[in-house]
């Protein structure tokens, strides 16, 4: 049995505080704490989307050993439809979009075991390939599962 399990709406202040964590790291490094006034805003569509089992998205948790009520890791990620090409005719394509572990619980395999779990959920829905973002320090634990680096010519417009 793995440690991780579908994250509940009863999770969603802990996977916005995580993603908190993950965001941090990510734009200063580490070092600092970005704004967190957007998770009040966030938290219902939040709660609601953990409570749609069977929707587009999920998140795998692990629950911190340490400190009861909190979570050590998260995962979460989207099932996209894009249209069919060939490799890929029915279009389902995986989105990891937040990889967090708390400080004080990393180097335990938590991220692994939450990762292998949604990558479990993408295959039982049909998703042909995964995408993601991974930094430096994650790359190892995202070649240990199989990902590869993609020359993917990635642009952003905020709307």
């Amino acid at each position: 049995m793995s440690l991780a399990r579908r994250a509940l709406p009863e999770d969603a202040g802990e996977v916005l505080r995580l993603r908190q964590v993950m965001i941090d790291s990510i734009w200063s490094g580490g070092g600092g704490h970005g704004p967190t006034n957007w998770h009040a805003e966030s938290l219902p569509t939040l709660r609601e989307r953990l409570a749609r089992a069977d929707g587009d998205f999920a998140a795998f948790v692990v629950d911190h050993p340490d400190r009861p009520g909190a979570l050590a890791a998260l995962v979460a990620g989207t099932l996209e439809y894009r249209i069919g090409k060939a490799g890929n005719p029915h279009g389902r394509v995986g989105h990891v979009f937040s990889v967090a572990t708390d400080p004080d619980a990393r180097r335990r395999g938590y991220a692994r075991v939450c990762m292998e779990e949604l990558l479990a959920w993408f295959r039982a829905r049909g998703a042909r390939h995964v995408l993601l973002n991974a930094s430096p320090a994650a790359e190892p634990l995202y070649a240990s599962l199989g990902f590869t680096r993609d020359p993917d010519p990635s642009m952003r417009l905020p709307l």
